[in-house]
């Protein structure tokens, strides 16, 4: 059992390695391919290679990654949403006229839109 986890998790770093070879913009083709001809003969050995000499730039695009697609979220979020800034204190002026609304309340509401 412990043998099998070991190799998935094998497995999952290789795939990981490679994923990272071909999403790096910056690497040439031709490093590419030394880099996957290097994890197909010596896997252990070019995976170290990989780790050692990129790891921290796998780690920063993934970061990177990350910051895109939590930004891109976000950004889904407020259109679906369908309203902006300006939108949301309009429609709280709209309640303190009709009542809804103290004075303080909005100013409160306000406040918080504009911090967002």
């Amino acid at each position: 059992m412990i043998s099998f986890v070991l190799y998935v998790s094998y497995l999952v770093v290789l795939f990981l390695i490679v994923k990272d070879i071909f999403a790096d913009s910056t690497r040439k083709g031709w490093s590419k391919a030394v880099w996957v001809v290097a994890l197909l003969f010596l896997p252990v050995i070019g995976g170290l290679a990989y780790l050692i000499a990129h790891g921290q730039s796998m780690a920063l695009r993934q970061a990177a990654r990350g910051d895109v697609a939590r930004e891109d979220f976000e950004d889904y979020v407020r259109r679906a949403a369908g309203t902006n800034q300006a939108e949301q204190i309009a429609r709280a002026k709209t309640l303190m006229d009709d009542g809804a609304l103290t004075a303080e309340e909005f100013s409160e509401l306000k406040k918080r839109v504009l911090s967002q």
